[in-house]
């Protein structure tokens, strides 16, 4: 292990970490493309908004499953497999399986199978899943220890970066323009998602070769034990197993199609409790967890701990609310009061949803350079207006109307103005951020227009550094089992699988709608407040004292 690490902390460091950044970068792409991707297949497949959230739900429930396989094998066998093949071939492996998912895409384009473009969308997901189990530890062993969380939070900032690309290069891609009229929307095919996913496979192997080849990046290859947890291990497979229970019937669900009004309104009735029963599942399951964990601590691994088990429903919370804003918006947009705009019109507002995110994490990573306090003050108020520039100029390079979102600098404001008051405290940034969130969301429930479009857009600046303050605060403690509660966290991306679907049956709801539906956000928003406020309390029992100690840096 030290040899790998010595290797890794070499003058070759930065060109290593320069190269392992694209796949943060890919990440982000894709998932913010599917933003534009949810409106055109509820167009082109006549979906209900339900049916067209199910696009997050097979991405994300990838990341869950993708997770759990590797978790168990390790658990089992008592190796960590993804240590075993090394960092370095296990990105090449996943970015293989990703392409093999782009091939499995094209397919059922070809098939005109809105199941089968389900079907290869969770393949893709499936290669991050790896990719991100690896890349995330790889990136923090380029370099020294102390600024390992950094180069992290730099790769969330590249990430952010193809997040605000994504739905603009995808909207050309499907409409060859962000800015098509109702007529060419209407006459749309499949042909030209069919060029976009063979585009993307062969992006996947071009940088699966990149990193093969690569002689800068070290194999990142090393045996190590893993601390077994049978406990853990049935709990998540027993939830897994029902999980599938209750989906079943949400599928078959969908496949039902009817004209009687009364069948239809009975059908998206037992769609919805099946849904409320798949999300209290898993919150129970993981309380149960947390109380019998803390009464008998043996066999439960790093799930002993209940920073690791409120933090898990803290990340699950987290995915949720940053999808289900961004997935719904397209919908949103299209009423009256919001601007009824067009299916392709979207792209800039989903654009700059997700450079909301990237402002964040620029402002959040200046730490990884290093500058002096001063330096670092006015950094922190300068970057995030650069960084909304860049999202401006990249809107405007594509030739959208940025005029809209002037005015949106004042939330930008807001958010420097939070950085600068939280002082890279995790905890205490988690809460003020999360309470923002909680703010901006009402804000945006009981008004209407540009007001509320900024409040909801607003949502990705809040949302940006939650990630890394929830990561740091949910394995503070862990000592021997931080691997392991590092891979559980990754595993409550789930939540990006099952809360935007919620909020699209809400949507669905005659009495409810789009606009109300986002008291889902809200009320998401609110919990990781007060898990902000808890974790802090459970870790000074434990004798530590986060914000005291270290930064968040994220």
């Amino acid at each position: 292990m030290s040899d790998t690490q010595n290797a890794m902390t070499g003058k070759g460091g930065s060109g290593a970490l320069s190269i392992l950044v694209t796949v943060f970068f890919f990440w982000g792409f894709i998932a913010a493309g599917n933003g534009v991707f949810i409106p055109f297949c509820k167009h082109y497949f006549q979906l209900d908004q339900f049916q067209s959230q199910l696009i997050d739900f097979a991405f994300y429930l990838a990341y869950y499953l993708g997770a759990l396989v590797l978790y168990a094998i390790a658990s089992v066998f008592g190796k960590d497999v993804i240590a075993k093949w090394g960092y370095k071939n296990s990105i090449v492996y996943g970015l293989l399986f990703s392409a093999v998912g782009a091939v499995v895409m094209i397919l059922a384009v070809n098939a005109n199978t809105f199941p089968g473009m389900l079907a290869g969308l969770f393949a893709v997901a499936l290669g991050f899943s790896l990719q991100q189990t690896a890349a995330n530890p790889f990136a923090a062993l380029l370099g020294t220890p102390e600024t390992g969380a950094h180069r992290i939070t730099l790769g969330g900032g590249i990430n952010s970066f193809g997040t605000a690309i994504g739905p603009i290069i995808v909207a050309l891609a499907l409409f060859g323009t962000t800015i098509a009229k109702d007529e060419q929307i209407n006459s749309l095919g499949l042909d030209k998602v069919t060029i976009l996913y063979a585009c993307v496979g062969a992006l996947f192997v071009v940088a699966a070769a990149l990193f093969f080849f690569s002689k800068k990046l070290p194999a990142g290859q090393f045996e190590t034990d893993t601390e077994k947890s049978p406990k853990a291990l049935m709990t998540l497979g027993v939830m897994t197993f029902f999980l599938v229970m209750v989906f079943v019937p949400v599928f078959r669900s969908y496949m039902v199609t009817t004209t009687d009004a009364a069948k239809l309104e009975a059908i998206q009735t037992e769609r919805f409790a099946w849904l409320v029963a798949g999300l209290a599942l898993i919150v129970l399951t993981l309380l149960m967890a947390l109380l019998s964990a803390g009464k008998k601590p043996e066999g439960w691994g790093a799930m002993q701990y209940p920073q690791l088990i409120l933090g898990m429903l803290a990340i699950f919370t987290y995915v949720g609310v940053e999808v289900t804003i961004q997935s719904n918006l397209g919908e949103l947009l299209k009423q009256p009061d919001f601007g009824a705009y067009t299916s392709s019109q979207v792209a800039p507002f989903i654009s700059i949803y997700w450079g909301s995110l990237m402002v964040g994490r620029w402002t959040g990573s200046i730490k990884v350079f290093e500058p002096s306090a001063s330096t670092r003050t006015m950094l922190m108020f300068l970057v995030p207006i650069v960084a909304f520039g860049v999202v401006l100029g990249v809107n405007s390079l594509a030739q959208n109307d940025v005029s809209p979102f002037y005015w949106y600098i004042v939330c930008i404001v807001i958010q420097a103005i939070a950085f600068y008051a939280t002082q890279d405290k995790p905890a205490k940034t988690l809460m003020v951020f999360s309470l923002l969130g909680v703010a901006f969301m009402l804000a945006g429930i009981f008004t209407t227009g540009r007001i509320a479009t900024y409040a909801f857009l607003s949502g990705g600046l809040f949302c940006s550094i939650m990630w890394p303050c929830i990561f740091v605060l949910a394995i503070a403690g862990l000592g021997k089992y931080t691997s392991q509660g590092s891979a559980f966290l990754i595993m409550m991306i789930l939540g990006g699988a099952i809360i935007p679907p919620i909020q699209g049956k809400l949507a669905d709801i005659k009495t409810i709608g789009i606009h109300q539906s986002y008291w889902v956000p809200a009320i998401g928003f609110a919990y990781l407040a007060w898990f902000a406020y808890a974790v802090r309390r459970i870790l000074q029992k434990q004798g530590i004292d986060y914000d005291a100690t270290i930064g968040a840096g994220h």
